[in-house]
Protein backbone atom coordinates (compact mmCIF):
# COMPACT_ATOMS: atom_id res chain seq x y z
CA UNK A 1 0.00 0.00 0.00
CA UNK A 2 1.42 3.26 -1.20
CA UNK A 3 1.63 5.78 1.99
CA UNK A 4 0.24 9.64 1.42
CA UNK A 5 2.52 12.23 1.53
CA UNK A 6 1.34 14.11 4.43
CA UNK A 7 3.69 16.86 4.91
CA UNK A 8 2.28 20.25 3.63
CA UNK A 9 5.05 22.57 2.25
CA UNK A 10 5.07 26.13 4.15
CA UNK A 11 2.48 28.47 2.16
CA UNK A 12 4.90 31.12 0.45
CA UNK A 13 2.70 34.05 0.19
CA UNK A 14 2.06 33.92 -3.44
CA UNK A 15 -1.62 34.44 -4.41
CA UNK A 16 -4.63 31.73 -3.86
CA UNK A 17 -5.11 29.76 -7.08
CA UNK A 18 -8.42 29.26 -8.30
CA UNK A 19 -9.21 25.44 -9.49
CA UNK A 20 -11.97 23.13 -10.31
CA UNK A 21 -11.99 19.85 -8.31
CA UNK A 22 -13.66 16.54 -8.65
CA UNK A 23 -15.04 13.94 -5.88
CA UNK A 24 -13.96 10.69 -5.38
CA UNK A 25 -17.30 8.23 -5.23
CA UNK A 26 -18.33 4.83 -5.49
CA UNK A 27 -19.48 3.68 -8.56
CA UNK A 28 -19.63 0.36 -10.94
CA UNK A 29 -16.37 0.99 -13.37
CA UNK A 30 -15.70 -1.10 -16.41
CA UNK A 31 -12.28 -1.62 -18.67
CA UNK A 32 -13.45 -1.42 -22.26
CA UNK A 33 -11.99 -2.35 -25.57
CA UNK A 34 -14.47 -0.32 -28.50
CA UNK A 35 -13.63 -0.35 -31.92
CA UNK A 36 -15.57 -1.43 -34.84
CA UNK A 37 -16.63 -4.64 -36.79
CA UNK A 38 -18.56 -6.23 -39.26
CA UNK A 39 -21.80 -8.55 -39.30
CA UNK A 40 -21.52 -12.09 -41.30
CA UNK A 41 -24.15 -14.40 -41.11
CA UNK A 42 -23.43 -17.85 -39.07
CA UNK A 43 -25.75 -20.08 -41.83
CA UNK A 44 -25.00 -18.55 -45.37
CA UNK A 45 -26.12 -19.51 -48.86
CA UNK A 46 -25.06 -17.82 -52.11
CA UNK A 47 -26.60 -18.61 -55.46
CA UNK A 48 -24.77 -18.28 -59.06
CA UNK A 49 -25.73 -18.78 -62.34
CA UNK A 50 -24.58 -22.13 -63.37
CA UNK A 51 -24.84 -21.56 -67.42
CA UNK A 52 -25.30 -17.96 -68.94
CA UNK A 53 -29.01 -17.18 -69.49
CA UNK A 54 -31.62 -15.20 -68.65
CA UNK A 55 -33.75 -14.93 -65.60
CA UNK A 56 -37.21 -16.55 -66.40
CA UNK A 57 -38.84 -16.06 -63.30
CA UNK A 58 -37.82 -14.11 -59.96
CA UNK A 59 -40.35 -15.41 -57.04
CA UNK A 60 -39.12 -13.73 -54.04
CA UNK A 61 -37.72 -10.12 -53.30
CA UNK A 62 -34.70 -8.96 -50.63
CA UNK A 63 -35.83 -9.20 -47.44
CA UNK A 64 -38.67 -11.73 -47.81
CA UNK A 65 -38.30 -14.57 -45.31
CA UNK A 66 -38.75 -17.95 -47.13
CA UNK A 67 -38.78 -21.98 -46.00
CA UNK A 68 -36.86 -24.82 -46.93
CA UNK A 69 -37.25 -25.91 -50.25
CA UNK A 70 -39.47 -22.86 -51.63
CA UNK A 71 -38.70 -22.28 -55.20
CA UNK A 72 -36.85 -19.02 -55.42
CA UNK A 73 -35.66 -18.41 -58.84
CA UNK A 74 -35.84 -19.79 -62.29
CA UNK A 75 -33.81 -19.58 -65.40
CA UNK A 76 -34.05 -20.02 -68.69
CA UNK A 77 -33.06 -23.89 -68.65
CA UNK A 78 -33.78 -24.42 -72.61
CA UNK A 79 -30.26 -24.89 -73.62
CA UNK A 80 -29.16 -26.85 -70.63
CA UNK A 81 -31.92 -29.10 -71.58
CA UNK A 82 -30.22 -29.46 -74.90
CA UNK A 83 -27.05 -30.01 -73.34
CA UNK A 84 -28.43 -32.75 -70.81
CA UNK A 85 -29.64 -34.55 -73.90
CA UNK A 86 -26.41 -35.02 -75.81
CA UNK A 87 -24.45 -35.53 -72.59
CA UNK A 88 -27.30 -38.43 -72.35
CA UNK A 89 -27.06 -39.26 -75.35
CA UNK A 90 -23.13 -39.31 -75.31
CA UNK A 91 -22.81 -41.33 -72.25
CA UNK A 92 -25.36 -44.22 -73.86
CA UNK A 93 -22.92 -44.67 -76.89
CA UNK A 94 -19.96 -44.85 -74.67
CA UNK A 95 -21.46 -47.44 -72.28
CA UNK A 96 -22.72 -49.29 -74.95
CA UNK A 97 -19.05 -49.55 -76.66
CA UNK A 98 -17.63 -50.59 -73.18
CA UNK A 99 -20.45 -53.01 -73.12
CA UNK A 100 -19.08 -53.96 -76.78
CA UNK A 101 -15.44 -54.55 -75.07
CA UNK A 102 -16.56 -56.38 -72.38
CA UNK A 103 -18.73 -58.99 -75.03
CA UNK A 104 -16.06 -59.05 -77.61
CA UNK A 105 -18.01 -56.82 -79.85
CA UNK A 106 -21.31 -56.07 -81.56
CA UNK A 107 -24.09 -58.53 -81.55
CA UNK A 108 -23.46 -58.61 -85.76
CA UNK A 109 -19.92 -58.18 -85.27
CA UNK A 110 -20.11 -61.28 -82.82
CA UNK A 111 -22.03 -63.45 -85.85
CA UNK A 112 -19.85 -62.78 -87.90
CA UNK A 113 -17.01 -63.51 -86.32
CA UNK A 114 -18.24 -66.73 -84.95
CA UNK A 115 -19.39 -67.58 -89.01
CA UNK A 116 -15.65 -66.89 -89.81
CA UNK A 117 -14.86 -69.13 -86.59
CA UNK A 118 -17.36 -72.26 -88.05
CA UNK A 119 -15.78 -72.01 -91.90
CA UNK A 120 -12.23 -72.17 -90.69
CA UNK A 121 -12.91 -74.80 -88.04
CA UNK A 122 -14.52 -76.83 -91.20
CA UNK A 123 -11.38 -76.10 -93.16
CA UNK A 124 -8.70 -77.25 -90.49
CA UNK A 125 -11.25 -80.87 -90.19
CA UNK A 126 -11.09 -81.24 -93.85
CA UNK A 127 -7.50 -80.34 -94.02
CA UNK A 128 -6.59 -82.90 -91.23
CA UNK A 129 -8.81 -85.38 -93.08
CA UNK A 130 -6.47 -84.71 -95.99
CA UNK A 131 -3.67 -85.52 -94.52
CA UNK A 132 -4.44 -88.73 -92.37
CA UNK A 133 -5.76 -89.99 -96.16
CA UNK A 134 -2.62 -89.06 -97.58
CA UNK A 135 -0.66 -90.48 -94.75
CA UNK A 136 -2.22 -93.94 -95.84
CA UNK A 137 -1.79 -93.89 -99.81
CA UNK A 138 2.20 -92.87 -98.89
CA UNK A 139 2.27 -96.38 -96.73
CA UNK A 140 0.57 -98.00 -99.97
CA UNK A 141 3.06 -96.40 -102.20
CA UNK A 142 -0.44 -94.70 -103.62
CA UNK A 143 1.20 -91.18 -102.39
CA UNK A 144 4.39 -89.37 -102.52
CA UNK A 145 6.15 -87.31 -100.09
CA UNK A 146 5.96 -84.03 -101.75
CA UNK A 147 1.73 -84.52 -101.85
CA UNK A 148 1.83 -85.24 -98.34
CA UNK A 149 4.22 -82.45 -96.67
CA UNK A 150 1.80 -79.75 -98.89
CA UNK A 151 -1.31 -81.74 -97.25
CA UNK A 152 0.46 -81.24 -94.28
CA UNK A 153 1.75 -77.12 -94.47
CA UNK A 154 -1.90 -76.71 -95.54
CA UNK A 155 -2.99 -78.43 -92.40
CA UNK A 156 -0.58 -75.78 -90.09
CA UNK A 157 -2.43 -73.07 -91.60
CA UNK A 158 -5.78 -73.47 -91.53
CA UNK A 159 -4.75 -74.72 -87.66
CA UNK A 160 -3.56 -71.08 -87.38
CA UNK A 161 -6.61 -69.47 -88.80
CA UNK A 162 -8.84 -70.99 -86.35
CA UNK A 163 -6.05 -70.78 -83.19
CA UNK A 164 -6.21 -66.33 -84.51
CA UNK A 165 -9.92 -66.53 -84.69
CA UNK A 166 -10.23 -67.82 -81.41
CA UNK A 167 -7.89 -65.55 -79.83
CA UNK A 168 -9.78 -62.58 -81.43
CA UNK A 169 -12.67 -63.95 -80.01
CA UNK A 170 -11.14 -63.92 -76.50
CA UNK A 171 -8.85 -60.62 -76.52
CA UNK A 172 -10.28 -58.58 -79.56
CA UNK A 173 -9.84 -55.33 -77.90
CA UNK A 174 -5.88 -54.18 -77.08
CA UNK A 175 -5.36 -52.43 -73.74
CA UNK A 176 -5.08 -48.96 -75.14
CA UNK A 177 -8.57 -49.15 -77.19
CA UNK A 178 -10.09 -50.37 -73.83
CA UNK A 179 -8.55 -47.31 -72.00
CA UNK A 180 -9.88 -45.16 -74.39
CA UNK A 181 -13.33 -46.30 -74.12
CA UNK A 182 -13.49 -46.07 -70.36
CA UNK A 183 -11.97 -42.77 -70.55
CA UNK A 184 -14.81 -41.61 -72.83
CA UNK A 185 -17.58 -43.36 -70.29
CA UNK A 186 -16.23 -41.53 -67.66
CA UNK A 187 -16.07 -38.24 -69.78
CA UNK A 188 -19.73 -38.63 -70.95
CA UNK A 189 -20.88 -39.70 -67.08
CA UNK A 190 -19.24 -36.06 -65.97
CA UNK A 191 -20.83 -34.29 -68.78
CA UNK A 192 -24.36 -35.71 -67.93
CA UNK A 193 -23.67 -34.80 -64.33
CA UNK A 194 -22.61 -31.25 -64.56
CA UNK A 195 -25.59 -30.92 -67.07
CA UNK A 196 -27.85 -32.55 -64.61
CA UNK A 197 -26.93 -30.40 -61.95
CA UNK A 198 -26.59 -27.22 -63.49
CA UNK A 199 -30.44 -28.02 -64.76
CA UNK A 200 -31.24 -28.81 -61.36
CA UNK A 201 -29.33 -25.11 -60.42
CA UNK A 202 -32.07 -23.78 -62.94
CA UNK A 203 -34.71 -24.19 -60.53
CA UNK A 204 -33.24 -22.63 -57.44
CA UNK A 205 -35.06 -23.40 -54.26
CA UNK A 206 -34.15 -22.61 -50.73
CA UNK A 207 -31.92 -24.72 -48.91
CA UNK A 208 -33.19 -23.43 -45.36
CA UNK A 209 -35.60 -21.52 -43.64
CA UNK A 210 -34.17 -18.15 -43.87
CA UNK A 211 -33.78 -14.45 -45.23
CA UNK A 212 -33.36 -13.17 -48.85
CA UNK A 213 -31.13 -10.32 -47.44
CA UNK A 214 -29.19 -9.65 -51.15
CA UNK A 215 -30.99 -10.13 -54.81
CA UNK A 216 -28.62 -8.94 -57.26
CA UNK A 217 -30.83 -11.10 -59.97
CA UNK A 218 -33.82 -9.24 -62.10
CA UNK A 219 -36.31 -10.81 -63.62
CA UNK A 220 -35.77 -11.02 -67.71
CA UNK A 221 -32.39 -9.71 -67.15
CA UNK A 222 -29.62 -11.87 -68.91
CA UNK A 223 -26.44 -13.17 -66.58
CA UNK A 224 -23.22 -14.87 -66.92
CA UNK A 225 -22.12 -18.10 -65.65
CA UNK A 226 -21.04 -18.03 -61.89
CA UNK A 227 -22.70 -14.00 -61.53
CA UNK A 228 -24.22 -13.78 -58.06
CA UNK A 229 -28.26 -14.59 -58.22
CA UNK A 230 -29.02 -14.05 -54.54
CA UNK A 231 -28.26 -14.72 -50.59
CA UNK A 232 -30.00 -16.21 -48.16
CA UNK A 233 -28.96 -16.33 -44.61
CA UNK A 234 -30.52 -17.15 -40.95
CA UNK A 235 -30.52 -13.87 -39.54
CA UNK A 236 -32.09 -15.20 -36.59
CA UNK A 237 -28.09 -15.55 -35.03
CA UNK A 238 -25.07 -13.69 -36.92
CA UNK A 239 -21.51 -13.49 -36.42
CA UNK A 240 -19.73 -10.32 -35.58
CA UNK A 241 -16.06 -9.95 -36.64
CA UNK A 242 -14.85 -7.61 -34.49
CA UNK A 243 -11.66 -5.63 -35.23
CA UNK A 244 -9.22 -4.96 -32.47
CA UNK A 245 -6.03 -2.96 -32.57
CA UNK A 246 -3.16 -4.67 -31.84
CA UNK A 247 -2.26 -3.13 -28.31
CA UNK A 248 -5.85 -4.27 -27.10
CA UNK A 249 -5.18 -8.34 -28.06
CA UNK A 250 -3.93 -9.37 -24.86
CA UNK A 251 -7.18 -7.91 -22.73
CA UNK A 252 -9.09 -10.10 -24.66
CA UNK A 253 -10.71 -13.38 -23.53
CA UNK A 254 -13.28 -16.10 -24.24
CA UNK A 255 -16.17 -15.07 -22.72
CA UNK A 256 -15.94 -11.54 -22.07
CA UNK A 257 -19.50 -9.40 -22.37
CA UNK A 258 -19.80 -7.34 -25.93
CA UNK A 259 -22.12 -4.67 -26.84
CA UNK A 260 -22.83 -3.97 -30.64
CA UNK A 261 -24.69 -1.12 -31.73
CA UNK A 262 -25.74 -0.03 -35.23
CA UNK A 263 -25.81 3.99 -35.99
CA UNK A 264 -29.27 3.19 -38.13
CA UNK A 265 -30.62 1.69 -35.02
CA UNK A 266 -30.25 4.65 -32.73
CA UNK A 267 -30.46 3.38 -28.56
CA UNK A 268 -30.42 -0.07 -29.45
CA UNK A 269 -28.02 -2.55 -27.77
CA UNK A 270 -27.05 -5.92 -29.11
CA UNK A 271 -25.25 -8.39 -26.01
CA UNK A 272 -22.95 -10.86 -26.51
CA UNK A 273 -19.87 -12.68 -25.28
CA UNK A 274 -16.91 -13.36 -27.42
CA UNK A 275 -17.11 -16.39 -29.19
CA UNK A 276 -12.90 -16.37 -30.52
CA UNK A 277 -10.06 -14.56 -29.67
CA UNK A 278 -7.27 -12.95 -32.38
CA UNK A 279 -4.78 -15.93 -33.63
CA UNK A 280 -3.07 -13.54 -35.74
CA UNK A 281 -2.44 -9.90 -36.53
CA UNK A 282 -3.03 -8.73 -40.64
CA UNK A 283 -2.81 -4.69 -42.00
CA UNK A 284 -6.58 -3.35 -42.00
CA UNK A 285 -6.59 -0.36 -44.00
CA UNK A 286 -3.91 1.88 -42.02
CA UNK A 287 -4.31 -0.23 -39.24
CA UNK A 288 -2.84 -3.58 -37.69
CA UNK A 289 -5.54 -5.90 -36.07
CA UNK A 290 -6.91 -9.08 -34.93
CA UNK A 291 -9.74 -10.47 -36.10
CA UNK A 292 -12.38 -11.32 -32.87
CA UNK A 293 -15.65 -12.50 -33.28
CA UNK A 294 -19.21 -12.72 -31.14
CA UNK A 295 -21.74 -14.41 -31.71
CA UNK A 296 -25.20 -11.82 -31.53
CA UNK A 297 -29.07 -13.33 -30.98
CA UNK A 298 -31.03 -11.54 -33.65
CA UNK A 299 -34.40 -12.73 -33.20
CA UNK A 300 -36.19 -9.66 -34.76
CA UNK A 301 -33.83 -9.30 -37.92
CA UNK A 302 -32.79 -5.82 -37.10
CA UNK A 303 -29.20 -6.39 -37.59
CA UNK A 304 -28.04 -7.40 -41.30
CA UNK A 305 -25.25 -8.69 -43.00
CA UNK A 306 -22.16 -6.69 -44.19
CA UNK A 307 -23.46 -3.43 -41.96
CA UNK A 308 -20.43 -1.31 -40.17
CA UNK A 309 -21.08 -1.70 -36.43
CA UNK A 310 -19.68 -0.08 -32.98
CA UNK A 311 -18.48 -2.82 -30.66
CA UNK A 312 -17.58 -2.32 -26.85
CA UNK A 313 -16.19 -5.42 -25.30
CA UNK A 314 -16.32 -5.31 -21.18
CA UNK A 315 -12.72 -6.54 -20.24
CA UNK A 316 -13.38 -6.46 -16.72
CA UNK A 317 -15.44 -4.90 -14.67
CA UNK A 318 -15.83 -3.97 -11.17
CA UNK A 319 -19.25 -3.10 -8.28
CA UNK A 320 -18.95 -0.52 -5.88
CA UNK A 321 -14.98 0.61 -5.89
CA UNK A 322 -13.75 4.02 -5.32
CA UNK A 323 -13.67 5.84 -8.57
CA UNK A 324 -12.31 9.55 -9.86
CA UNK A 325 -12.63 11.31 -13.04
CA UNK A 326 -9.29 10.19 -15.43
CA UNK A 327 -8.02 13.78 -15.37
CA UNK A 328 -7.60 13.73 -11.89
CA UNK A 329 -4.38 11.57 -11.93
CA UNK A 330 -1.38 12.95 -12.59
CA UNK A 331 1.82 10.52 -13.49
CA UNK A 332 5.58 11.49 -12.04
CA UNK A 333 8.30 8.66 -12.85
CA UNK A 334 5.75 5.91 -13.69
CA UNK A 335 3.95 6.28 -10.46
CA UNK A 336 -0.11 8.01 -10.23
CA UNK A 337 -0.64 10.40 -7.97
CA UNK A 338 -3.22 13.00 -7.42
CA UNK A 339 -3.78 16.93 -5.72
CA UNK A 340 -6.07 16.25 -2.72
CA UNK A 341 -7.52 19.94 -1.38
CA UNK A 342 -7.34 19.85 2.27
CA UNK A 343 -7.77 22.81 4.44
CA UNK A 344 -7.83 25.31 1.47
CA UNK A 345 -4.37 23.94 0.49
CA UNK A 346 -3.07 21.05 -1.89
CA UNK A 347 -1.77 17.93 -0.59
CA UNK A 348 -0.30 16.02 -3.19
CA UNK A 349 -0.77 11.91 -2.22
CA UNK A 350 0.55 8.82 -3.81
CA UNK A 351 -2.13 6.60 -5.01
CA UNK A 352 -2.77 2.94 -6.78
CA UNK A 353 -5.12 2.59 -9.89
CA UNK A 354 -6.61 -0.76 -10.61
CA UNK A 355 -9.15 -0.77 -13.86
CA UNK A 356 -9.48 2.46 -16.09
CA UNK A 357 -11.66 3.36 -18.83
CA UNK A 358 -11.91 6.50 -21.09
CA UNK A 359 -13.64 8.87 -18.73
CA UNK A 360 -13.22 7.40 -14.79
CA UNK A 361 -10.32 5.47 -13.21
CA UNK A 362 -11.09 2.86 -9.86
CA UNK A 363 -8.70 4.14 -7.00
CA UNK A 364 -7.06 0.74 -5.15
CA UNK A 365 -5.52 2.53 -2.39
CA UNK A 366 -4.58 6.29 -0.98
CA UNK A 367 -7.96 7.56 -1.37
CA UNK A 368 -10.80 8.17 1.21
CA UNK A 369 -14.62 8.37 0.05
CA UNK A 370 -15.23 11.92 -0.85
CA UNK A 371 -12.19 13.16 -1.04
CA UNK A 372 -12.04 16.73 -3.43
CA UNK A 373 -9.06 16.59 -5.55
CA UNK A 374 -7.66 19.43 -7.97
CA UNK A 375 -7.90 18.90 -11.84
CA UNK A 376 -6.97 22.16 -13.19
CA UNK A 377 -5.95 26.13 -12.15
CA UNK A 378 -8.64 28.79 -13.69
CA UNK A 379 -5.85 30.26 -15.02
CA UNK A 380 -4.19 27.26 -16.76
CA UNK A 381 -1.69 28.18 -13.46
CA UNK A 382 0.91 25.05 -12.67
CA UNK A 383 -0.56 22.88 -9.42
CA UNK A 384 2.06 22.54 -7.13
CA UNK A 385 2.32 20.97 -3.05
CA UNK A 386 1.19 23.33 -0.93
CA UNK A 387 -0.53 25.93 -2.85
CA UNK A 388 -3.16 28.10 -1.37
CA UNK A 389 -6.40 27.56 -3.82
CA UNK A 390 -10.04 28.38 -4.02
CA UNK A 391 -12.31 26.33 -4.93
CA UNK A 392 -14.00 27.36 -8.56
CA UNK A 393 -17.32 26.02 -10.43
Amino acid sequence: MVVAAALIPVFTGKGTIRVRTTTVERSPIRSLVSTNGKVEPVVNFEAHAPISTTVKRLLVKEGDHVRKGQLLLQLDDADIRSQAARARSQMTTAEADQTAQRTGGTHEELLTLESQLAKAQSALDLSQRHVESLRRLQRQGAASPGEVKQAEDSLQHAQLDVLLLQQKKKERYSQPEVAKVQAQVAEAHAAYAAAEDALTRSNLVAPFDGTIYSLPAKQGAYVQAGDLLLQEADLAHVLVRVFVDEPDIGRLALGQKTEITWDAVPGRVWNATVSAVPSTVRLRGARNVGEATATVDNQDLRLLPSVNVSVTVVTAEHDNVLTVQRDAIRIDDSRPYVYEVVGGHLLRKNVEISLQNLTRVEIASGLSDHAVLALSAQDSKPLTAGAAVRVVP
